[in-house]
């Protein structure tokens, strides 16, 4: 055993320094200097099993949203979706116990919110602190708004001893009411094949997840002066959009089950890249009414045209976008693109264009624990 120093934090694994905006007496621990074990900041007289963990840190990955498979439900299930975990981008943050409800970092307004209505829906009357280094941009197709949701959720659930699936969590906060792609991102990343809204609208299951092969990689198309549909103007697109044929949700569920999954089972990029090139225009030729063509942001599309003139295949846009994606062999591939994409276009266009892979895990959590440490030293 160690010889702790004056002002160390006591975590179940090590000391560290004092946590960010954990104000609450008794959530931390100081360590006096030149003893083996800690003496508390306010000490109750007996430690209950829900004072145990005093902070849950959460780290969880953005996701593509590839397409919907069936929006006619003519089976019995609505939707369906492919996606993919990736790494551009996280939201990261810190969960403690406090006296007021705050949050502060990117994104802080949104976790707030999403933290008081899980407090009440879990029925915790306490409140909590949440610190936030990093939040997946708004709205861009990303997947921000579910892994914020479910990441503060998490985070509350495991701080007060609460025990939740992901799906039950999501439920409380009407995430997943079209797909589980997000759900399953946040539980295991990689490449995702959601099975769609039964009658009973429970968040639709993840059916099948594969991991993404890991030298391939995707060229993230962004555009700096659009958003993609949400809220309000997202669900009354879904409502105006146009039947959806039998006949075309067969063909969807044909190149995924017989070609785009078998493809990433082998580690062929070919069969991959040209069924998802496929469902994205018939899914997106779907959506255009709503979105102004197949692709939201007009210079996406035109980024997306030149690409496929050079002979790659694997475009499309995610979820609403104007995030718009290519899929590519490995990195000098990727690298010789994106050097060409930023030459052609220029610094002066709204476009942004970002190499990354996938992300073939879940959502990390993390717990600290000041009692167990406390009685391990003690």
């Amino acid at each position: 055993m160690g010889v702790l120093n004056r002002g160390d934090t006591v975590t179940r694994d090590r000391c560290t320094p004092p946590s960010r905006g954990a104000d609450y007496p008794g959530d931390t621990a100081v360590c006096e200097a030149g003893t083996a074990f800690a003496i508390p900041l306010a000490m109750n007289a007996a430690w209950s099993s829900n004072q145990s963990v005093t902070a849950v840190n959460v780290d969880t990955p953005a996701r593509l949203h590839l397409g919907f498979l069936d929006l006619s439900g003519s089976l019995g299930r609505r939707f369906g979706s492919l996606g993919l975990s990736i790494e551009a981008f996280r939201t990261q943050l810190r969960v403690v116990r406090a006296r007021k409800l705050g949050a502060t970092g990117p994104g802080a307004e949104r976790a707030m919110g999403y933290a008081e209505r899980m407090l009440d829906a879990l029925g915790v009357k306490d409140r909590v602190s949440i610190q936030l280094d990093t939040a997946i941009p708004d709205h861009l197709g990303l997947g921000s708004g579910t892994q914020m949701a479910l990441a503060v959720s998490r985070a509350i659930a495991d701080l007060f001893v609460i025990d939740r699936s992901t799906r039950e969590l999501a439920a409380l906060l009407q995430r997943g009411a079209r797909s589980g792609i997000g759900i399953g991102a946040f539980d295991d990343g990689g490449f995702l094949l959601d099975g769609g809204v039964g009658k009973d609208g429970q968040v639709p299951p993840v059916i099948a997840r594969l991991s993404f092969p890991e030298q391939w990689r995707i060229l993230l198309i962004m555009d700096a002066r659009g958003q993609g549909l949400h809220g309000r103007r997202e669900i009354e697109a879904f409502r105006r959009l146009p039947p959806f044929s039998a006949d075309l949700a067969a063909h969807l569920c044909h190149l995924t089950l017989m070609k785009i999954l078998p493809g990433l089972q082998r580690g062929e990029l070919q069969p991959v890249a040209e069924g998802i090139a496929e469902l994205q225009r018939r899914v997106g030729d779907h959506f255009a009414p709503a979105q102004g063509g197949r692709f939201t942001s007009k210079a996406v599309a035109d980024a997306l045209s030149w690409v496929d003139s050079l002979g790659h295949c694997g475009i499309g846009q995610s979820s609403w976008g104007p995030t718009g994606f290519v899929l590519l062999p490995d990195d000098p591939s990727a690298q010789a693109l994106l050097s060409q994409a930023r030459r052609r276009f220029g610094e002066l266009s709204p476009l942004r264009f970002l190499v990354t892979t996938a992300c073939n895990e879940g959502g990390r959590v993390r717990l600290e624990h000041t009692a167990d440490a406390l009685k391990e030293f003690c």
